[in-house]
């Protein structure tokens, strides 16, 4: 088969895909609003929460240092906090959440969405064809090393890093990070990572305390 050949393919695979974006969006409690994007039946947030109240309007506490990170934590407690403490990271990553908040009844997500979990997660990956696929159209719109197009369906993976248990940033630039409302055991929840170094989505079980994104999806 030659190039061309594999080209016009690779293009009908693509344009299989059930994708489209949503003008109306959703606004969340705080009266953040923020593109969606219709991915076969799901329909997910294109941006990463930066919301900082529950939906009762409890103000979620935030950290602003690792000490203060640990300590929220240890004592199981829901926090958030913006990559390097940077208030311009935290308009183009949204907040870093530990689990305690993505698992609170007070409810994290806008009305009538939710914190994705991991079958939907697998769900959505398998749909845009596994993992090294999904990672190419999950990332934000460019062009990689080897030239070929990334990010065209408009979910914006952003690579905006994680906060680590023990208060240390990691990953931005490189990884993206997304919590499941999927518990593993009494210590780690499922995750989602978007690499943008080798080029693939994974899972992983992930301790609780850690810090990283959220996406939510349409109940």
């Amino acid at each position: 088969m030659n190039s061309a050949k594999i080209l016009i393919g690779c293009f009908f695979i693509a344009s299989s895909l059930m994708v489209s974006s949503c003008e109306a969006g959703v606004k969340d409690q705080d009266g953040n609003r923020y593109k969606t994007i219709k991915i076969g039946n799901q329909e997910w947030m294109a941006e990463n929460l930066n919301v900082s109240h529950f939906r009762n309007g409890d103000a979620i506490p935030e950290s602003r240092s690792s000490e203060e990170w640990k300590r929220l934590g240890e004592e199981l407690k829901p926090a958030w906090c913006i990559i390097q403490n940077d208030p311009e990271n935290g308009k183009k990553y949204g907040k870093l959440y530990n689990w305690y908040a993505v698992n609170d009844p007070r409810g994290l997500a806008p009305e009538g969405w939710h914190v994705a979990s991991d079958e939907e997660w697998t769900q959505l990956t398998d749909y845009l064809g596994g993992a090294v696929s999904a990672a190419l159209k999950m990332r934000t719109t460019g062009f990689t090393e080897n030239g070929n197009l990334s990010g065209e369906i408009g979910f914006s993976g952003l690579p905006g890093g994680k906060i680590s248990s023990n208060g240390g940033f990691y990953g931005l630039g490189s990884y993206g990070y997304w919590w499941s409302s999927t518990e593993v055991n009494v210590s780690d929840a499922w995750i989602r990572i978007l690499n943008y170094i080798y080029c693939n989505i994974s899972f992983l079980s992930y301790n609780k305390l850690s810090g990283i994104s959220v996406r939510c999806i349409r109940n």
